[in-house]
């Protein structure tokens, strides 16, 4: 296949700088958060005890932030500034400005909330929910770590914002698009969860006020909990519509029907956090039936996602001469770590998004909720789909921002990788999901099972969570040879940063999709009708016991 000369494009070095620096915080990230994940199945297996002192909660919180939070925010908003660059033009020096400020605050923020951690006083898990309660630095640590994004998204729509002034009448490039629509998502999401930080937890913290509403506060935190999931997966499906069709030398199904996607999931991803508190007092379960309806509405732009890939797939399939209903699965470039690693991840989401059906419905939620099949399904969807796919992006990402090449036993390392990432996974999310069906708990270490005859119970499934961790761990470990690879010891080149484009007879996105004020005012009506009425429900007939806490 020819290159043309938008294959030759580069990120500005300045830009590729910016996005290496948060490439660097998330592989750190990784790093620790890996380890302390390896070390929560061996406790949970029964056979390891932690040294000095070390609490199994501690682990918890340190590997759910730092997976959860950290490495997903900082790699997302360092490929999303990268994209940007790449597609709408190199970022102005303003915007690389506000970039970098960005990036110090949450990089700021998360020490903060690391060392707070590690220091024992905010072992409060991933949730952090009320009415377990952590050091005042922990939040303030959060905050800025939001605030940063907020910062650090600022810059990406800048430049998209620069691009539309100076190409009226012009569908912005897709991934630059993408890239907003992500980033306002996330924008409107964090809202909540700084809400309650902010208002609730730090004074409570702080001992400025005594009392906290739990229930408000869980609340806030879903209405950005479940959206975090989005912008957690949007980026995956960046590189699926927009980048893996130009890795196969294929072209987008439908530019049209990509933006459309991105756009349903803005309005559909938000004002649906009641599904996660579906067994809580206090909030009417009518409210809980419309927002259990609103959740299934992003079954839609996913079953659009499949069938556009799929679509892609089998026309490039039968340009290489396949037939049958399958053949175009053979032609696909299965010794290119660039597309097999991502599509690891998209076959993933299958029973990933399988199992979230599950979690989203009133009746099934009642067999699986608060066990660890939950923790199986986030390891699924999180672990799985998605952070195989920002693996499969920094392979060549990484090159092509530090100027070197994806060589032929870096390449064969990553599919090793890959492999060796679904091999943990199958051993350690498949063990969640059966314990969690036979209702094995969620969050819960060995010790704390009680009597030894239910402790016992769930050893095999432990045991195999020990298996499964400790091979992922591995998995880490190849990542992280790889990356330093890349990122200091690769040979000097050019390595492509590749942007699919659209079939020729395809007519141009129609600029309804720009319109922002639209899609921002229906996010915003659909937020309000959904969380007005029974918001303040929950605050004017709060249950007793949903506020008063001071400790657990």
């Amino acid at each position: 296949m020819m290159n043309t000369a938008a294959d030759k494009i580069k990120v500005d070095p300045r830009d590729a700088k910016l996005s290496m620096a948060h490439f660097f915080v998330a592989f750190a990230a990784l790093a620790i958060g890996g380890l302390m994940g390896l070390l929560q199945t061996l406790v949970r297996s029964g056979k390891f005890e932690l040294p000095a002192g070390i609490g199994y909660y501690q682990l918890l919180t340190v590997h759910g932030v730092m997976m959860g939070l950290i490495l997903t925010t900082f790699f997302i908003m360092g490929f999303q500034y990268a994209a940007v660059s790449r597609t709408a033009g190199t970022h102005s020096n303003a915007a690389r400005r506000t970039g970098w400020v960005g990036f110090w605050l949450m990089t700021l923020g998360t020490a903060m909330a690391a060392t707070m951690v590690l220091l024992n006083k905010a072992s409060v898990l991933y949730t952090f929910y009320a009415p377990l309660q952590a050091h005042w630095i922990f939040y303030l640590g959060l905050t800025f770590v939001v605030v940063g994004s907020w910062v650090d998204g600022a810059s990406q729509i800048m430049t998209y914002v620069k691009w539309r002034k100076n190409n009226p009448g012009k569908p912005s490039p897709l991934l630059s698009f993408m890239a907003v629509i992500n980033t306002v998502l996330w924008i409107v999401a964090t809202l909540g969860v700084a809400s309650t930080v902010l208002f609730q937890l730090l004074p409570w913290s702080l001992g400025w006020v005594k009392t906290v509403d739990v229930l408000v506060s869980r609340t806030l935190f879903w209405y950005f909990g479940h959206p975090l999931v989005y912008f957690w997966l949007l980026p995956a499906y960046m590189c699926w519509y927009a980048i893996i069709p130009k890795i196969i030398g294929g072209k987008i199904f439908s530019d049209s029907l990509a933006r459309l996607s991105f756009i349903m999931f803005l309005l559909f991803s938000i004002p649906v956090g009641f599904h996660h508190q579906l067994t809580e007092p206090g909030i009417d379960p009518a409210w809980k039936f419309i927002q259990v309806i609103l959740t299934f509405m992003v079954v839609i732009p996913s079953l659009m996602t499949a069938f556009s890939l799929f679509a892609t797939f089998e026309r490039y399939g039968r340009s290489k001469g396949a037939k049958g209903l399958f053949g175009w699965f053979k032609v696909l470039p299965w010794n290119d770590a660039r597309f097999t690693v991502p599509f690891i991840g998209m076959a993933s989401f299958i029973p990933a998004g399988a199992g979230g059906i599950v979690n989203a419905s009133n009746q099934m939620d009642q067999v699986v909720h608060n066990t660890i099949w939950v923790t199986g399904h986030f390891h699924l969807t999180a672990a799985t789909s998605v952070v195989l796919t920002f693996f499969g992006i920094s392979y060549w990402l990484v090159p092509h921002l530090t100027g070197r090449k994806l060589t032929k036993s870096m390449n064969k390392l990553a599919i090793i990788q890959g492999w060796v990432w679904f091999i943990g996974m199958v051993f350690m999310s498949g063990a969640m999901h059966i314990q969690g069906l036979l209702g094995g708990p969620r969050r819960s270490a060995f010790s704390t099972y009680g009597d030894s005859a239910q402790a016992a119970q769930w050893i095999p499934y432990q045991i195999a969570q020990a298996v499964g961790g400790t091979i992922l761990f591995l998995g880490i470990i190849l990542v992280l040879i790889i990356f330093i690879n890349l990122t200091f010891f690769a040979p000097k080149g050019d390595e492509e940063f590749p942007v699919g484009e659209a079939e020729k007879s395809e007519a141009a996105a129609p600029m309804v999709f720009e319109n922002w004020k639209l899609w921002l005012g229906i996010t915003a009506v659909l937020i309000l009708f959904a969380y007005t009425i029974p918001f303040i429900d929950i605050i004017q007939n709060a249950p007793p016991g949903s506020k008063g806490f001071k400790t657990w």
